[in-house]
């Protein structure tokens, strides 16, 4: 029989015992509670990554916002077919040459030696009714196109490919035409994956801006005003479009430091205003810069003597400068710097 001493002693070492043995089973539960727990992180992280390279494979498509509606691309567009001269030229711009465009043989005569279409490029019809089959043997993967002539037929399109459509004249609560040709020139930049590129040729562009206002600053120019006009004829009565604050063309010889003198009553959705030779009275101070083209100058035709063209202070003080037939006023950021370019030589290095 035990006796006190060693009967405490044996309680002792039994209670040492099983107080071991409970701590080696809640060390046991707690590793194995962390390795369930590092597995479910593990299993988390491992969603979570998949989850995220498949959100970084969505965000590869490419959302177009066109005028019209958006257009999404899986890719950058390498085939390109251009509805508009405009378009063509900004693709151009940005190193692509479009597989199609619409009038080629008119494109060549009013865009510039710098946009030039490779022999390649394939003629897909008129701008007003491009043909389908043609556009469709090219298989593009993308068409782009000006919604004021080609809604109408938007579903056939579609059908051969994507298609953007965009509005340059904007009604007066839209951009003015120049920041449509920026936006538009960026969205067919981001569709062909040329974005650093369209970002170089704004820079570029608004250095050519920062150059020739330095120039018309330093020059001996009576007038920094101006008004731009195109004339023609229409049943033989010489008719003017006189462009207006909106017009991109205005637009671009007001970032050069020059100042439209005409000023509209009315919202002009194209960017001039229709009118004779009656309206310029009021704007003779100015300098006046125009377009005509050879075979129908109504200056120096029906206009040669006409007594209110003829009485002009412009015209009396030699401040008339022709920009030359082939200037297009309706383009992107390299019709802008040709633009530039001649108003410089015709006014102040005459």
């Amino acid at each position: 029989m035990l006796n006190q001493s060693k009967l405490q002693k044996f309680y002792i070492r039994t209670g040492m015992v099983m107080l071991t043995a409970v701590f080696m089973l809640i060390l046991a539960a707690c590793g194995q509670s962390n390795e369930t727990n590092e597995g479910e992180r593990n299993t988390e992280q491992a969603t979570s990554e998949t989850a995220g390279a498949g959100s970084e494979e969505s965000d590869q498509n490419l959302v177009l916002e066109g005028s019209f509606e958006d257009v999404t691309l899986p890719a950058p567009a390498k085939r390109v077919v251009a509805l508009e001269w405009k378009y063509a030229e900004e693709l151009i711009t940005l190193g692509l040459q479009p597989v199609g465009v619409a009038d080629i043989e008119g494109y060549n005569k009013w865009m510039t030696v710098e946009s030039q279409l490779g022999s390649e490029v394939v003629d897909v019809g008129t701008r007003q009714e491009p043909s389908l089959e043609e556009i469709a043997a090219l298989e593009p993967d993308l068409i782009i196109a000006p919604q004021t002539r080609h809604e109408a037929i938007i579903k056939e399109l579609q059908a051969i490919a994507p298609t953007v459509l965009f509005n340059p004249y904007q009604d007066e609560n839209g951009p003015d035409q120049y920041s449509e040709m920026e936006q538009t020139f960026r969205t067919i930049a981001k569709a062909v994956g040329k974005t650093e590129e369209g970002e170089e040729a704004l820079d570029h562009l608004q250095q050519k801006y920062d150059a020739a206002a330095k120039i018309i600053e330093e020059s001996d120019l009576k007038s920094r005003e101006f008004v731009l006009a195109s004339a023609y004829s229409s049943q033989n009565t010489p008719t003017l479009r006189i462009f207006t604050d909106n017009g991109m063309a205005t637009q671009i010889l007001e970032k050069i430091g020059l100042e439209n003198k005409y000023h509209s009553d009315a919202f002009e959705i194209y960017g001039y205003t229709q009118t004779t030779v009656e309206a310029l009275p009021e704007l003779e101070e100015a300098n006046f810069l125009y377009i005509v083209q050879d075979d129908d100058n109504v200056f120096e035709n029906q206009l040669k003597d006409n007594p209110v063209w003829t009485n002009l202070a412009f015209v009396k003080e030699d401040r008339t400068y022709s920009l030359g037939a082939d200037t297009w006023m309706y383009g992107g950021p390299l019709s802008a710097e040709v633009l530039v370019d001649k108003v410089l030589k015709t006014m102040v290095n005459k």
